[in-house]
């Protein structure tokens, strides 16, 4: 689906304007401490001329019909690109932790690593994390590796989506 640049986009933020608008579409998901499982997913980028893009994230649980179980994750937060082509990313979950990444822009695809992660009390051990995200054949695809709960950084989510 086509889209158009908003006429305020900040100068910063149009090596990623690709990213903006909705993004709906399916998941997978895996790791050595939680059975595979299957995801819907939508994905929302916007843009108010600030030098930054607002993030938000839902997920819900699927099950081999393709039909919702439960709700899922949650984030939100603060995609900010920089001139030289890199990128600061600023995400809460509803899970109780919030991240910090750095990383890069090159062409339709960012690519991003936590710098920091800050956990609740309650929160699940969590560590680190890594994502891609890329424009493939008009869709977003994006992949998410983990370390938590003690294993290594390996791959946990992976997904596709349309843009609405």
């Amino acid at each position: 689906m086509p889209f158009e640049l908003p006429d305020n986009l900040h100068p910063d933020c149009a090596p990623i304007a690709w990213l903006l608008g909705t993004w709906r579409g399916n998941g997978h998901g895996d790791y050595p401490t939680i059975d595979a499982f299957q995801f819907g997913q939508e994905c929302i980028f916007t843009h108010d001329g600030r030098p930054f893009f607002h993030y938000m994230s839902r997920a819900w649980i699927v099950d081999e019909q393709g039909e919702k179980v439960r709700d899922a994750a949650i984030e939100t937060g603060f995609l900010r690109p920089k001139a030289d082509g890199t990128l600061e990313w600023l995400l809460t979950h509803n899970t109780g932790f919030a991240e910090v990444y750095h990383g890069t822009s090159e062409g339709a695809k960012i690519e991003v690593s936590t710098d920091a992660v800050v956990r609740t009390e309650t929160a699940k051990e969590y560590v680190g994390g890594h994502r891609m995200y890329g424009l493939v054949e008009g869709d977003l695809l994006w992949a998410y590796d983990m370390a938590a709960m003690g294993q290594k950084l390996q791959p946990h989510l992976w997904g596709r989506l349309v843009r609405q």
